[in-house]
């Protein structure tokens, strides 16, 4: 064997899995070199002869993290023949966890990879909903997925972050008759907004709660019934000069909003 130990990193995807848990067990060895070298996306026998080869000529090993079994038997039939060591990492684990659940395995490569890209979108889209609550930033309207557009307590802030669970860009937008929306509200693609429309009553119910529970007096102007159905009127405006689809959110949950923003988003 060479001064420098070679291990192949084989995979039938992209090959981070199998590199890190290398890396991880050469961690444990004080004054170690050993060069890595990654073959991913095998999928076929004559990549595996190739790598079988390379490894018998270095002296060296091969580490591997691959979910079809024929290949997965090819391999260890011939790196066995070839007097070359190979070290499954992913199959034993699979085989345990098939005979604890009862389930047979997808043999899909990749699958790993696929769960972490989701997640990094999940992160970025939950990002996005904070960054662009409430009006902050008007030039998230342009680059989100859904734009939300109500008034105070129609529930903007929760139903963002529910979309943005699934994935989905969301800005929302507060409309009060004292401010002009954002002129990107208007150059957004009337699809991607919509209206949160609530009843006076209950609306009026709500704020009164709201303001109960910070200690103020519910006779406060926020939850003046007047007040609130100017409020409405001139939301009413705004959504009609958008033409954006309108939902009654009086008695409906947050999730059950969200789900009827994402059937009409989904069936686009």
């Amino acid at each position: 064997m060479t001064n420098s130990p070679i291990i192949y990193v084989v995979s039938d995807s992209v090959g981070e899995t199998a590199e890190q848990v290398t890396r991880a067990a050469i961690s444990q060895f004080e004054h170690i070199n050993v060069s890595i070298r990654r073959y991913p996306y095998v999928e076929d026998k004559l990549h595996i002869d190739d790598v079988v080869s390379l490894a018998k000529s270095d002296g060296g090993m091969i580490a591997f993290t691959l979910v079809k079994p024929e290949v997965t038997e090819y391999l260890i039939e011939k790196a066995g023949q070839e007097g070359v060591f190979a070290c499954d990492l992913l199959g034993p684990l699979m085989r345990q966890i098939q005979e604890l659940s009862g389930k047979t395995p997808l043999y899909e490569p990749g699958l790993v990879r696929k769960l972490d890209e989701d997640y990094f979108k999940k992160v970025e889209a939950i990002e996005f909903a904070v960054k662009y609550d409430d009006g902050r930033d008007p030039r998230g309207i342009l680059k989100a997925d859904i734009v939300l557009v109500g008034v105070s307590r129609t529930s903007k802030t929760p139903l963002s972050q529910y979309l943005a669970h699934n994935r989905y860009k969301v800005a929302n937008v507060p409309i009060v008759p004292e401010v002009d929306p954002p002129e990107e509200l208007f150059l957004v693609p009337k699809e991607k907004c919509f209206g949160l429309r609530i009843s006076p009553d209950k609306l009026n119910q709500i704020r009164k709660e709201r303001l109960i529970s910070l200690g103020l007096s519910d006779s406060a102007i926020y939850a003046n019934i007047e007040r609130i159905k100017e409020e409405i009127r001139f939301f009413d405006g705004v959504v009609e000069k958008i033409g954006c689809p309108i939902i009654d959110v009086t008695n409906k949950a947050v999730e059950e909003t969200a789900n009827l923003i994402l059937n009409r988003i989904r069936n686009k």
